[in-house]
């Protein structure tokens, strides 16, 4: 059992004065064989204590369906690093942000037509109750002063930019305690006073998030607030994340050192956000919206940081390591874990191929309606659907996708007509319907759910409707295709004629030893991977900058592996290759 406190003059653990100086990696982006590695290094770099987010829409992804196994068995990873040493920061804030799809939140939640997320709103409120009902007794048996590693835990992320509910936040914090959660709790915002003032409790701890190496100016409105509580950075951005279609983003080493040093002498704990990034599995990617853009989140989340997507240390990582030795007085532990270099398994061909057209009565959940619908609407929560309806002789004409989330492809009598982006200031397409009955079908792929602002009710697919003229179309056919068992997919060994795919390709590679590999995607355009059934996620290779999909070991198996693209649009050639790095465009 053991006491941590937070009083004037600092942490206190068991009476004893400490800094908590702690590195963030989230359980749910990296596989749980890599945590014992990534753990171990993050104490050989002279930290102390490791955070991570809880994402809802990992243990609750069906309404009152719960998985505390496999990459979601966060009390694993907690005990895991229990027994390295380190102490445990938790955020299980039903939002999390984090750049991950829906900021955390399941996408069932959007089937309630009125929800409004992050207020005192009661449906919202209830589906809460529920969930920490499962979660939070798990993470309290964790606390320190049952024996465990966890010292802190969060109330609301960053909810100063969102919203001002306050009874909202005393919800959580009720529910925290009421499920057993004894230790310090706190808030974690934007440094100014804007953000502190609306985002916090005055009777619990704040913590700021920013990347700056003037201090001052940072630390300046939360001693305001809580002149008598000790400073906390609850996120120091040491790196940054990459939107699909825009230039790669980070921070230099040497710009890192300054600020990272800076905030050293002051004395304050803090929280490297991120330590070791990880990935995006799946369909998890989150998105950010501005005004007028929408931008969604690539598939890597290496986030320049200390470790890289692969978990193999970079200059920032020993700039960590040397500084906290230097401000500490106390030597690092020796880094153990062996170098884990990534490997060439050379060209794969695909030889097998199948329509997206052809897994609809296998993959798809069917539905029909008057007018289009969401796919929350319709009970699917990720992947892509497809939409369908038959219509008379229109001739050339020209139809209107009211609000595609997020890009609508539009196949007439079965041929490819064209695309619609969410981005694109006109969302008409002109098609021929030349024939006495025409069949008109609209895949649309959700490319990850508003995970910050204003615009965080995001519902996919076709989320008004579709006309042509003012005309709207009616009588709807509807496809859901999650994509959870790629296994199903109906795939002969005959290739398409051009390299327009629109469906599924695969092939197969032999191992010897399972080592870690990349993807490259330079041969094809925009869709999904799966390696041995596994959704490694979303590559988008023109729009770049990622060029590659990461391999962890893990998925590999000794002899034949299994490799599933599912291809959007086109590709250069029915090869792809496996090689030992990452790209960026």
């Amino acid at each position: 059992m053991s006491v941590f406190e937070i009083k004037k003059d600092g942490f206190f653990l068991d009476g004893e004065p400490f800094r908590i100086m702690s590195g963030a990696i989230h359980y749910f982006r990296t596989l749980p064989e890599c945590w014992d590695d990534r753990l171990e290094k993050l104490k050989a770099a002279g930290l102390n204590t490791v955070e991570t987010y809880v994402a809802w829409n990992m243990h609750e992804k069906r309404e009152g369906e719960f998985c505390f196994d496999g990459i979601c068995d966060i009390e694993k990873f907690i005990r895991m690093a229990g027994e390295k040493g380190l102490k445990v920061i938790v955020r299980p804030s039903p939002y999390i942000c984090a750049e991950w799809e829906f900021g955390g939140f399941p996408a069932w939640l959007l089937r309630e037509p009125t929800i409004a997320l992050r207020t005192s709103d009661p449906v919202y409120l209830d589906k809460i109750r529920a969930y920490y009902r499962q979660l939070i007794p798990r993470l309290a048996s964790l606390q320190c002063t049952r024996g465990g590693p966890v010292i802190m835990m969060q109330i609301e992320n960053e909810y100063g930019s969102y919203g001002s509910d306050r009874e909202y936040l005393r919800f959580l914090a009720t529910q925290l305690r009421e499920n057993g959660v004894d230790v310090p709790l706190f808030t974690s915002d934007g440094e100014t006073n804007y953000f502190l003032f609306t985002g916090t409790l005055p009777e619990e701890f704040k913590t700021v998030n920013f990347f700056s190496e003037n201090m001052d100016e940072m630390f300046r409105d939360i001693r305001q607030m809580q002149p008598q509580l000790p400073l906390m950075v609850g996120e120091f951005w040491g790196g940054w994340y990459d939107h699909w279609g825009e230039a790669h983003s980070g921070r230099s080493a040497e710009e890192f050192r300054r600020a990272f040093e800076a905030l050293l002498q002051t004395g304050a704990s803090f929280n490297l956000y991120m330590f070791h990034g990880g990935t995006n599995f799946g369909f998890m990617n989150g998105a950010n919206h501005t005004d007028t853009e929408f931008q969604p989140d690539v598939t890597s989340y290496d986030y320049d940081c200390m470790l890289t997507e692969q978990g193999e240390p970079t200059e920032k990582y020993w700039i960590v390591r040397e500084l906290c030795e230097k401000y500490t007085g106390k030597k690092a532990p020796q880094l153990t874990v062996p170098a884990n270099p990534a490997v060439s398994y050379g060209k794969v061909k695909l030889t097998q191929y199948g329509s997206i057209f052809d897994q609809l009565s296998v993959m798809g959940v069917r539905h029909c309606s008057t007018e289009t619908r969401t796919m929350e609407q319709y009970g699917q929560n990720y992947g892509y659907i497809l939409y369908r309806t038959r219509l008379p002789r229109y001739g050339e004409n020209e139809i209107s996708i009211n609000k595609p989330h997020d890009l609508a492809y539009v196949f007439v009598n079965g041929k490819y007509a064209g695309r619609v982006w969410r981005n694109d200031e006109s969302k008409k397409l002109k098609v021929n319907f030349d024939r006495d009955e025409n069949l008109l079908e609209i895949l649309v792929e959700n490319f990850g759910r508003v995970n910050y602002g204003r615009f965080l009710h995001d519902r996919k697919g076709i989320s008004e409707n579709v006309t042509i003229g003012i005309k709207l179309i009616m009588d709807w056919e509807v496809f859901c295709l999650e994509m959870e068992e790629p296994q199903k997919a109906v795939l002969t060994d005959t290739l398409p004629e051009k390299t327009d795919v629109h469906g599924f390709l695969q092939g197969s590679f032999f191992v010897d030893e399972p080592r870690d590999t990349f993807l490259s995607t330079e041969t094809l355009s925009v869709g999904q991977v799966f390696i041995n059934g596994f959704n490694l996620g979303r590559y988008w290779t023109k729009a770049g900058p990622q060029q590659t999909l990461y391999v962890p070991a893990p998925l590999l198996r000794a002899g034949e592996n299994s490799i599933l693209i599912f291809e959007n649009e086109a590709v250069e050639s029915f090869c792809v290759e496996l090689i030992d790095h990452a790209k960026l465009s």
